[in-house]
This record gives structure tokens, sequence and C-alpha cells, in this order.
């Protein structure tokens, strides 16, 4: 009887030590899973922020759509420009004189074709609307808009994804923590997002410190 209930109390003892062990590691477990999974994905909603700025420079508008948004990152090129002071001799009307006037001149230099200048020689920007470890190979939720702004047309976009999908294969009771998160040092709310439909901003949500991590 002293030997089994010996036996019963090492087993306690290891049952005991294992969950005290887990309930210190699982939260740093999650944590760099977390964080490695949230890198991944503002990298690729960087490529989008990036293209989509591109498509604002040469058309004036955002693309609404992730194939219209491809097929112009393959095609699209940018005007190289040059500004420069000049002046002419013009007769003044009013004062009968001729009068000296300046102006700027904006030479075009060449072309440079979009491709090269964001991506080079990755062809990564094919496949930015996928969602990285998303289960049912989910893609990242893309719309645009025009907002009015005092009278002032403004295009706008937004492309997101849940935390929810991210983490999908994490505890509920993380996730649900994560999701209802509010700090200066990590991403705030349910989803993972960049741009706006309700403000003129290009800014993600997420902290500084995914900016300074080397992109994906």
């Amino acid at each position: 009887m002293k030997t089994i209930l010996q036996i019963a109390l090492w087993l306690l003892s290891f049952f005991f030590a294992y969950m005290i062990y887990q309930s210190v590691n699982a939260p740093i477990k999650f944590a760099k899973i977390k964080q490695q999974r949230y890198s991944e994905v503002i990298a690729k909603l960087k490529d989008i922020r990036d293209a989509q700025e591109a498509h604002r420079v040469v058309t004036g508008k955002y693309a609404s759509n992730f194939d219209n948004l491809i097929k112009f990152i393959d095609t699209a090129q940018f005007v190289i420009t040059q500004q420069r002071d000049s002046s002419y001799v013009a007769f003044d009307n009013v004062y009968k004189i001729e009068v000296l006037k300046d102006v700027k001149v904006i030479d075009t230099l060449g072309f440079r074709k979009v491709k090269d200048s964001l991506f080079k020689n990755s062809e990564r920007y094919k496949t930015m609307m996928n969602v990285p470890n998303a289960p049912n190979n989910e893609t990242f939720e893309m719309k645009t808009d025009i907002l009015d702004k005092n009278g002032f047309k403004a295009p706008v976009f937004e492309a997101k994804v849940a935390k929810k999908v991210i983490l999908h294969d994490q505890p509920r009771e993380y996730i649900a923590r994560e999701e209802e998160v509010i700090s200066v040092d990590d991403v705030n709310g349910p989803e993972i997002i960049v741009g706006s439909l309700t403000d003129v901003s290009t800014n993600g949500n997420w902290p500084t410190i995914y900016d300074s991590k080397k992109d994906q």
C-alpha cells in the first residue's frame, strides 16, 4: 500500500510539474508563433500597399481587385521626369513692354517598369493576395472607395485579414484575448489592416516593431 501511495505521489508530482511548465511555456510559445505569423502577414500587406500606391500614382485611383492589381504590375510603367527652372520673354499688353517670365519645365527622361521598381526579380506580387498560414487558402479582403473630404475627392483602399484566421490552430482563449488587445506595442483589434475606407491613410494598424523587421 505504501509503495502504491509513493507511486501515486510521484505521478501527481510529475503531473503538477508538467502543468506548471505548460502554464509558463505555453504563453511564450504562443507569443513566438504570433509574432512570426504577424510578420509574414504584414510583409504581404506592405506589398499590397506598395502596389496600390504605384497604381494610384500612375492611374489616379486604387485597383478594386487583385487581378487588376497584378495585371497593372506586369504591364505598367513609371514616367521618369525632371523639373527645371526656365524663363521666356513675353509682351505685356498693359505696360506695352517686354517682360521676363519664370516658369517650371518638366522634362520626360524615360520610363521604368513598375515591377522592376517595386519587386525587382521577385514574383511574390502574384501571390500577395494569399494569407500566410491560412487553413482554407483564405485571401486578404480588399476594398476601395472615394472619400469626400471638404469637397476634395480622395481615393482610398483597405486590405485586411482576421487574426483568428492567422492563429486558427492556437488555443481559443489566446485568440480571444488577442482580438481584444489594445496596446501601443501590439496589433490592436481583431484584424490586421492596412489602409482605411474612412480616412485618407495608407498606414497599417501594427506597431513600429514590425516595420523595423526585414521584409519577408
